[in-house]
């Protein structure tokens, strides 16, 4: 396996799932500066994980929450885009459980869990609603938010996502077992997390608990699409780790591939990124326009 497939294996390897829940916000106490971190840096308590999160832009509106992917971070997925979202928007980014800032604790890396940490700090915030953008793992936690908290969620953007394991290309969980953490020596995984983690020496331990992880991967029927009430944009790159037939597929279940000139447009969307892999897609200068265009517009179908 070549450097260049263990990053991409490792950037979709959180993108699995089982379960867990938040602790009470009520009982958490206020969030805190970090020391030697961006000054947009604080930390918050949320059931014994110490979770990491930085905020950009006015400080009032609904905000939009950035989901990392796997291995993954702030800077390296949404280092160029948060400039362009937070120019008129609140942002609220996170780093999950053993990823950049926020230290690992002594449990398994879960969708599931994740997606209940980011709502009970949004809840610890005092949030009451949000739009949440989501990248590979990132967007299966946001689909997850999405699914359980209706009245949370407003607009989900999901870049490089899927509803089912099987809509990966065939082989990719099966190489995973392969991935070692010397491979992503170098990568800007790697350094990221060298330079941010509280414990660096982790990072063998991350890669495993993502492997870990991809194997548990949830799937959605599609019943369970189909009842997703936020308006959907999804993202993905023409030569990304998910299949294009997924992808459609998945924009369908939303209530999309319809001739829109006869029955209207649908309150989802797609786009497709022509030349555009799994690690490139958030880099595209095109998320500029399109993130926010579909997130002011107002929601139709």
């Amino acid at each position: 396996m070549t450097r260049a497939m263990g990053a991409a294996l490792g950037g979709m390897i959180i993108l699995a799932a089982v379960a867990g829940c938040g602790a009470d916000a009520d009982n958490s106490p206020e969030p805190s500066p970090i020391a030697g971190a961006p000054p947009a840096g604080r930390y918050a308590s949320i059931g014994g994980l110490e979770m990491y999160y930085e905020t950009h832009g006015p400080e009032t509106g609904r905000p939009l929450v950035l989901l990392h992917g796997s291995l993954s971070g702030i800077e390296p997925d949404f280092g160029e885009l948060i400039p362009v979202l937070a120019k008129d928007r609140r942002v609220i980014a996170v780093e999950q459980q053993a990823h950049g800032h926020t230290a690992d604790v002594d449990r398994p890396l879960r969708v599931e869990q994740m997606a209940a940490d980011t709502t009970a700090l949004l809840r610890q915030l005092g949030v009451q609603q949000a739009d949440v953008l989501g990248f590979s793992t990132g967007a299966a936690v946001a689909l997850d938010m999405g699914l359980k908290e209706p009245d949370l969620v407003h607009k989900l953007v999901l870049v490089s996502p899927m509803y089912d394991p099987a809509g990966m290309h065939p082989g990719l969980i099966e190489g995973l077992a392969g991935l070692q953490p010397e491979m992503l020596h170098g990568t800007p995984f790697h350094e990221y997390y060298m330079a941010a983690a509280p414990r660096p020496d982790d990072f063998g331990v991350l890669v495993e608990k993502n492997k870990d992880l991809q194997l548990n991967y949830p799937k959605h029927p599609a019943s369970t699409v189909e009842s997703l009430a936020a308006p959907v944009l999804l993202v993905v790159g023409d030569s990304d780790v998910v299949r294009l037939d997924h992808i459609t597929e998945f924009f369908r279940l939303l209530g999309g591939a319809v001739n829109g000139d006869i029955v209207g447009l649908p309150k989802s969307q797609l786009t497709v990124l022509p030349g555009t892999t799994h690690i490139g897609v958030t880099h595209r200068p095109e998320l500029h326009s399109i993130v926010p265009a579909f997130l002011d517009a107002p929601a139709t179908g």
